[in-house]
């Protein structure tokens, strides 16, 4: 019988890696007025983070109901790290053996009643619960860009045991999280399949010159209110990185169409990378 953590206020959260998304995530954990602890392989990302989550807080706390201020501190090494922590959530570079490495640390060293948590963005946990001697604990939970987009995903590897699962839609609303449940195993989720479609359908639209970047962004913004349309999105991520999500939907689902894909080779080929490069769909940007 799998015996989930109960003890969550005295006991810390531990994320593992620094980066963007680590160090925002970490900031939501630290709503509760517990412990957080960062870590890196880089000594610099890690008091970077911990930097952004000591300037940050104090104004997210005043704006979040019921939020007391908790304490982040940053870890040399994994062991350290997720000491006697009753959530560990991988946020590392989305490269599949990285990931299977990590967990399969973790897996050693975290305590025995510890969830284990990937917010990968591509990969569901499936891939890689051969890592662990436990899946029963395994789940991704995928955040997305916290404090200004506070959705959560959190999706069974297939083993986990629905109590960790019903632990983290309980629990995560107090530290300011809005979560999902993902009920069956979904490659780009719930929200980032969606978006892929529409993403997928507009570099379709204009890879057969049935519109131009400019005119489908004015009509998405007009008839939908948003702020940006779907190719000023794109130039914002990257167009190499939209490129390696939509190589990975294509090599996991048959009969994706290859005009789109076509479109983003030729405009990388060119050096048109969006913002990063100061010119891709749109010209102009600042680098």
């Amino acid at each position: 019988m799998t015996s989930v953590p109960t003890d969550l206020a005295l006991r810390p959260v531990a994320l593992v890696g620094a980066g963007t998304l680590g160090r925002r995530i970490a900031l939501m954990m630290a709503l509760r007025g517990g412990e957080v602890r960062i870590t890196d392989p880089s000594a610099e990302q890690r008091a970077a983070a911990v930097a952004y989550v000591v300037q940050q807080l104090p104004g997210l706390v005043e704006r979040t109901p019921d939020a007391v201020a908790g304490r982040v501190t940053a870890a040399d090494d994994i062991t350290s790290a997720v000491g006697d922590a009753w959530l560990v959530v991988e946020a590392v570079p989305e490269r599949l053996e990285l990931k299977r490495e990590v967990f399969g640390e973790l897996d050693r060293v975290a305590p025995a009643d510890a969830i284990l948590a990937s917010n990968s963005s591509s990969y569901p946990t499936s891939r890689f619960a051969d890592a662990v001697t436990r899946p029963h604990l395994l789940v991704n939970t995928h955040f997305y860009m916290p404090p200004d987009r506070n959705a959560v995903e959190v999706m069974s590897c297939g083993l986990t045991d629905p109590k960790v699962v019903n632990l983290l839609l309980a629990v995560l609303p107090s530290y300011g999280l809005v979560p999902f449940e993902v009920r069956r195993e979904s490659t780009g989720f719930i929200y980032n399949r969606v978006w892929a479609a529409i993403k997928r359908e507009s570099l379709a639209v204009v890879a057969e010159g049935v519109s131009t970047p400019e005119e489908v962004d004015e009509l998405f913004r007009m008839n939908l209110g948003a702020d940006r349309g779907p190719f000023q999105r794109m130039d914002a991520v990257g167009l190499d990185v939209v490129l390696d999500i939509e190589e990975h939907y294509a090599a996991e689902r048959e009969g994706l169409p290859e005009g789109p894909r076509r479109l983003l080779r030729e405009m990388i080929a060119e050096g048109r990378l969006g913002v990063k490069s100061g010119r891709g769909f749109y010209d102009g940007y600042d680098t």
